[in-house]
């Protein structure tokens, strides 16, 4: 019997929800960026759900949009709690590396980070043709970021267009179009890893490595 998956992808300012059997995206739409998600998410969910069962469910858990992560998240655990159905979780640099060129070897994908900062991941082709992390997910200074990049290495995600002038000749830029998470590259990196146990799908968090703006102001207010 083929499975059959709802997807989640509400890392940017809009979002996106889809439908997959068989490994195939086979219906989507579009979130309104000009209205919260957590108004939307739901009618569309429910619009797109099955009549006849769900596999699971694949949501994008960051970096990205605070408040878009959150509300994706919580929906997506509440629709595995209560449908019993799996929950597997997709960092969103996964999604967007699978995107890169075949022709390329090794990518950075990038997302600002505020303050002068990045969210960065390296990824390489393996010889199975997957993209593979090659570290973990960090946030440091973009004046750092850009002295580990070099000839060869390919730079992709939103955080690129910003930071365009810092990069060095012989970086290549994934095409704009590609730079962030569309749902069939997220069901491509969903469908290599494992789905969540129950104590996991509890504790389950978006992937901020720190606090909201709003949190962060608040700690040096505090400070």
């Amino acid at each position: 019997m083929s499975e059959t998956w709802l997807l989640l992808e509400t890392s940017g300012r809009g979002g996106r929800v889809g439908l997959a059997v068989a490994g195939q995206v086979v219906r989507s739409t579009n979130l309104d960026p000009a209205r919260r998600h957590n108004r939307d998410l739901a009618p569309t969910v429910a619009a797109l759900l099955p009549s006849d069962g769900l596999t699971g469910v694949m949501v994008s858990v960051g970096p990205g949009s605070y408040t878009g992560l959150r509300v994706g998240v919580m929906s997506a655990k509440a629709l595995a709690y209560a449908t019993g159905c799996r929950l597997v979780a997709v960092p969103t640099f996964h999604a967007i590396a699978e995107q890169t060129p075949p022709e390329a070897k090794t990518v950075e994908v990038i997302a600002d980070a505020l303050q002068g900062q990045v969210y960065a991941q390296r990824f390489r082709h393996s010889e199975r043709g997957e993209w593979q992390p090659a570290n973990a997910l960090r946030i440091e200074p973009t004046t750092e970021w850009v002295k580990q990049l070099g000839d060869g290495i390919w730079v992709s995600g939103p955080g690129v267009a910003l930071w365009e002038p810092l990069l060095p000749p012989g970086v290549m830029r994934v095409e704009v179009e590609r730079r962030t998470p569309d749902l069939e590259a997220m069901l491509r990196a969903g469908l290599r890893l494992p789905a969540l146990t129950a104590a996991e799908v509890i504790r389950l968090e978006p992937l901020y490595l720190r606090g909201s703006s709003a949190e962060e102001k608040a700690k040096s207010e505090r400070g």
